[in-house]
């Protein structure tokens, strides 16, 4: 029998319902900094960057500098969130349940925080030690560098991955990176055009559950 395809994970708005709770945790740090008017508006246009990219994005979206020697309260704050909130998306533990063949996560954030993330919302069991960062590479998301890092990490061709995302950045990197990109937009923070800008960015499938993401899957070939 033919090895399934692997498939890739972003984690935050993927797996983690983690978006709206990552946005609330900006607009307070920065209000606490003296920089009001980070409101979810703007977070929603860094989704699927690392943290030093979102405050480059951040500064020129409001004129803010944020204070690179108080970096770690960004964390810091949305650690206290999630701890205290934090849910995966609705369905995916049933689903990472019967999902064959290989598979980790690939995600802008942090090791600590992708593993607390994964910890608090009970879905560290399915991805073991298979979780990479954009702080394992050069250039981070919409570059290709961190899904080749994965690829390569399982062994696996990058044509033969399937990656699943929300972000248009997170399906920009996909598609550089030469694999099916499946767009998901069952988080928290979707919005009316959600579908249609992961679309535009490259999306194979649009996807706005998990039962939708295993009917794709089994098109192409994977159990799910």
């Amino acid at each position: 029998m033919a090895r399934p395809r692997p498939i890739i994970f972003d984690c935050d708005g993927v797996l983690v319902d983690s978006e709206p709770l990552a946005a609330k945790a900006y607009e307070r740090v920065y209000e606490k900094h003296g920089m009001p008017g980070v409101h979810g508006g703007i977070i929603a246009q860094c989704i699927g960057m690392k943290q030093s990219d979102i405050i480059i994005r951040i500064k020129e979206l409001t004129g803010h500098q944020f204070p690179a020697s108080a970096a770690s309260d960004i964390w810091a704050e949305t650690k206290i969130l999630f701890s205290e909130e934090l849910k995966p998306t609705p369905g995916i533990a049933a689903f990472l349940e019967t999902l064959e063949g290989d598979r980790c996560v690939a995600s802008s954030s942090s090791v600590e925080r992708i593993n607390h993330s994964l910890a608090v919302t009970g879905l560290a069991r399915f991805f073991g030690d298979a979780i990479y960062s954009s702080s394992m590479v050069k250039n981070g998301k919409p570059a290709p560098d961190i899904f080749l890092f994965a690829a390569a990490r399982m062994g696996a061709n990058p044509a033969d991955c399937i990656v699943i995302e929300d972000s248009p950045f997170g399906i920009q990197g996909a598609v550089a990176a030469g694999m099916t990109a499946i767009g998901y937009t069952g988080g928290g923070h979707t919005y009316a055009e959600h579908g249609a800008r992961l679309t535009a960015a490259g999306a194979d499938f649009v996807c706005a559950n998990w039962h939708e993401v295993s009917r794709q899957l089994s098109g192409l070939g994977v159990p799910a």
